[in-house]
């Protein structure tokens, strides 16, 4: 799986990044992973047919002392659909944005 990895945080920042996320973000069934939504006008065009698919998100995975952002985009309805994909540019420019102003919105050290 392609992914962004942010480490060598410290167990403090971390929470503050969970806590961040519990508040911007959706949470699943596991404690620490969270859906972040693409925006509907950064969806391919396969995304934009499959409405039935909706919301279309990337995942966000937090470790001990780090936080890994999938380059992956999914709906969050089906398990497995053409929609399913690794992120255009624009979506990689989204992922990469959303974890640069978090960190800067926290004021974390990286």
């Amino acid at each position: 799986m392609r992914s962004y990895l942010l480490d060598e945080i410290s167990p403090a920042d971390i929470r503050k990044i969970h806590s961040f996320l519990k508040k911007n973000a959706v949470s699943s069934r596991l404690d620490q992973i969270f859906l972040v939504g693409i925006p509907p006008d950064l969806l391919n065009s396969t995304q934009l047919e499959h409405t039935d698919c909706r919301p279309h998100f990337f995942s966000v995975e937090l470790g001990n002392d780090w936080v890994r952002l999938e380059l992956f985009v999914r709906g969050q309805k089906k398990i497995n659909c053409a929609c399913h994909g690794y992120c255009t540019a624009q979506q990689r420019d989204y992922v990469f944005n959303f974890a640069h102003q978090m960190i800067k919105r926290l004021g974390i050290t990286t």
